[in-house]
């Protein structure tokens, strides 16, 4: 029996064998690039069993089959960029952002899957981490990549969503602001790629924004000071510019021209290789528009640089360069003739991040710039020559030919209305706003049902206005902080919640808290069952905004301090000016009722907006606050005594019966109410502005009236757009309509008497309006696209606020070429 003692021989062999092949294994393992993560659907629930595939180039690196509890891990030899393909039935699949990846590096990242049929959907604006959007307690409408491809800029999709006003003052460059749920135009947080970007205090003109270099934007209605800090009292805009991808570069190209000599030229190039991604745009466009002396041009350039220190650890420079001059005609219905004038913007935003994730806590730094500064300059007189009476005697002015006003309430008035530009020329204001910002979050996974976010913000802002006709130079200097806890998380894949406070100091107004709460309950999950999938959401929260650099100016502490009254301010202890602010509540449900095909958004807001800046004159301040200012020869000054509320409902419906069908729709009621209001219309001596020809009709001819709504809201406001779309062809038909609104003529003192008569009553001035346009894009060749852009159908002239006549009916056509890429 030899057999015993042979196999006893090669045992100490095979031993040998076995310890070297696993020493082979654990060497080739710590060679190993290891991709972790969990795999859930937007609840947050596990999927188990669903495959997630690493991809490198065109070839798959490894696979996995995620766990019960949704966890997957996958290892593979190879180094460079990866991204992840995941399937799972019932789900559609998922395609990752791409990534870097070493042969030592262990990487996180999860899969949100999302149900067949709907879009994939992730906000970071609501919470400051990524969550997907049915998660999410707050009313947020995204707005993606491809509905601005042949867009030139943003205003038109921004009125794609409910419960918002955008308003543009003209045609093609036009100022253009935005009216969320009731708030001022300048209550909204403007962010691009997280840099702070509107101006001291909140004014930011959308109508210069191009669609260049944005890979879309997030919509967030309603205050989050508790993320933002100051200025996010009515909403927050986030753009964010696109990131290269392909291994290879890819270079696109667009040229269109249309009517009033418009014409538009747009390159960009992108790309990734191994830790490095990159992409860079240039665009310029330039338009006569459709009023003498209205020639629009702008340019863009952008560019996004990511490198990766470490696979979990990403260095990131942004920035965008805006350029852009315009005239100004002023408000043409007004004068019939055009002012002779211009508008110039410089504006940069740039930052730098270095983000890092270590396991479970994510730690993020960013340092941005804000540079704005704008030229506003008359260059001659327009208009006819005339002396107007005073009370000091006569002095000269320019107006505008005989017209007559005619407001949508069926109130006209004719005359001449003068352009007050003064009788030097040329005559114009500069003005500057400037921003240096530190911004650092940390946030921590305690567990996959809770997450904690510290947030640290430090501002250093500076600004300045010039008017060199009036000998004027006022600057200012605000060094603010801002501090931020904030926890949300779920219970059961079922009720999701997010708590947070911040508290806010801030140069100018001192401290200020803002808290915010919100929850969303899912009673019925979402399925392709009949009125399956049910959210219940509510939202309560408070916000804060700092006074503009005119507020500031302009203020009646400053305008004392100024003229060295130290007494006065003393003896009526009056204060610097202080923080506007906002307190809502909002409640909503979003409801499948079609096989995830057809989805109900519906909800109810509550807005109070309070502390807002009221124009006081002379007399008001004596009369009604007791304050004698005329020694100091002031014509009024700004105080923190206006408010109002926004009440309304929204709906929001989409359709999608087909895979190449997609529609959706909203509607906006609103009722506002200013509430109460000191200015010089409303308590002017007791009694408001008329006009003589109008006996009895109180008027405000600067700010809206106690009991009326606030300029520029409209109680009814709507949107739909309707897309079809194959694999070659794709067309859009989309609209925006708008009842008629209050507002003024902001004629007051402006006839060629120095009276009142160009004054209309405020009620239902502005004329109700519906925008309608269409796009069409074909696929030539698999490099070369067409496209065509119909501007205003209907050719409707007041889109904007009486007296600024909109663009009639518009046409644009051009193509697209792709070089490179995958």
């Amino acid at each position: 029996m030899h057999v015993p003692a042979r196999s006893s021989a090669l045992s100490p062999v095979f031993r040998v064998l076995s310890l070297l092949a696993l020493l082979s294994f654990a060497a080739v393992s710590s060679r190993a690039v290891i991709v972790r993560g969990t795999v859930t659907d937007p609840l947050g629930a596990a999927i188990s069993g669903a495959r997630v595939q690493l991809v490198q180039g065109k070839s798959v690196a490894g696979s996995a089959l995620s766990g019960p509890d949704g966890s997957f891990e996958i290892r593979s030899t190879g180094s460079g960029r990866f991204l992840l393909l995941t399937a799972a039935a019932t789900f559609t699949p998922g395609i990752g952002q791409s990534f870097y990846g070493g042969r030592t590096d262990v990487i996180t990242r999860n899969v949100t899957l999302e149900i067949a049929s709907v879009t994939a959907q992730i906000t970071v604006t609501a919470t400051g981490v990524p969550t997907p959007i049915q998660q999410a307690s707050s009313a947020i409408n995204l707005v993606p990549f491809s509905a601005l491809q042949t867009r030139v800029g943003v205003v038109d999709d921004l009125r794609q969503s409910p419960g918002v006003v955008a308003v543009q003052t003209g045609q093609y460059g036009s100022v253009g602001s935005l009216f969320v749920r009731g708030g001022n135009s300048d209550a909204n947080k403007v962010m691009i790629d997280g840099v702070t970007s509107e101006d001291i205090g909140g004014r930011f003109d959308f109508g210069t924004v191009s669609s260049t270099a944005l890979d879309g934007f997030e919509l967030y209605r309603g205050p989050n000071s508790v993320l933002y800090g100051s200025d996010a009292i009515a909403s927050v805009v986030n753009f964010t510019t696109p990131r290269g991808a392909t291994l290879r570069p890819v270079l696109n190209y667009s040229g269109d021209a249309g009517n009033f000599h418009t014409w538009r030229n747009e390159v960009t190039v992108g790309g990734a290789h191994s830790r490095l991604d990159y992409y860079g745009a240039f665009s310029r466009f330039d338009s006569s528009n459709a009023l003498p002396l209205y020639r629009y041009h702008s340019s863009t350039s952008a560019a996004n640089i990511g490198y990766n220190i470490t696979a979990n650890t990403t260095l990131r420079f942004t920035i965008r360069n805006a350029v852009s001059a315009t005239g100004t005609p002023n408000a043409h219905d007004f004068y019939g003739v055009s002012a002779d004038g211009k508008q110039s913007d410089q504006d940069l935003y740039s930052g730098a991040t270095v983000e890092n994730r270590y396991h479970r806590w994510h730690n993020l730094v960013r340092y941005g710039i804000a540079r704005k500064r704008e030229q506003l300059v008359l260059f001659q007189p327009s208009g006819e020559l005339l002396m107007v009476p005073s009370f000091f005697g006569p002095y000269p002015d320019y107006f505008g030919n005989t017209v007559t006003i005619r407001g949508a309430n069926g109130y006209t008035a004719t005359g001449q209305a003068s352009f007050l530009a003064g009788t030097t020329f040329p005559n114009g204001n500069d003005q500057s706003s400037l921003r240096d910002e530190l911004y650092f979050q940390s946030d921590y996974t305690f567990s996959p049902h809770l997450i904690g976010l510290f947030g640290f913000r430090y501002e250093d802002e500076r600004g300045s206005s010039n008017n060199p006709t009036f000998f004027s130079f006022d600057t200012t200097k605000r060094t603010n902080y801002q501090y931020t806890l904030q926890f949300q998380g779920d219970f059961f894949n079922r009720v999701f919640y997010s708590l947070g406070g911040a508290i806010e100091r801030n140069n100018l107004y001192g401290t200020a808290g803002t808290p915010r709460f919100g929850i969303a309950w899912v009673p019925v999950r979402p399925s392709n069952q009949f009125l399956h999938g049910t959210k219940i959401r509510a939202n309560a929260a408070t916000g804060v905004q700092e006074p503009s650099l005119s507020s500031e100016f302009n203020s009646l502490y400053k305008q004392l301090a100024d003229a060295g009254e130290t007494d006065l301010i003393t003896a009526y202890n009056v204060r610097p000016i202080q923080a506007l602010r906002s307190r809502t509540f909002d409640v909503g449900v979003d409801q499948n009722i079609l096989n995830q095909k057809l989805i109900l958004k519906a909800g109810y807001f509550h807005n109070q907006f309070s502390h807002q800046l009221d124009f006081i004159d002379p007399g008001t301040l004596l009369n009604v606050f007791g304050i004698d200012i005329t020694k100091t020869n002031l014509f009024g000054a700004l105080l923190n005594t206006l408010a109002f509320r926004a009440q309304g409902f929204e709906g929001e419906l989409q359709f999608a019966p087909t895979t190449h069908i997609m529609m959706r729709g909203g509607y906006t009621y609103m009722a506002s109410l200013v509430e109460q209001s000191f200015s010089t219309d409303a308590a002017a001596n007791g009694t408001s502005a008329e006009n003589p020809n109008l006996p009895g009709v109180p008027i405000g001819s600067s700010y809206p009236l106690v009991g009326q709504r606030p300029f520029r809201r409209p109680p009814q406001t709507g949107f739909f757009a309707a897309q079809y779309t194959t694999t070659k062809f794709s067309a859009a038909l989309k609209g925006a309509f708008a009842s008629r609104s209050d507002d003024s003529t902001f004629l007051s003192f402006a006839d060629t008497q120095g009276g009142n008569t160009l004054l209309l009553p405020n009620r239902n001035v502005d004329f109700g309006y519906a925008k309608l346009d269409a796009y069409g894009t074909y696929q030539a060749s698999r490099r070369v696209s067409v496209f065509a852009e119909l501007g205003n159908l209907l050719s409707q002239q007041h889109i904007g606020p009486i007296g600024y006549p909109a663009l009639p009916f518009t046409f644009r056509t051009g193509l697209k070429v792709r070089v490179g890429g995958d």
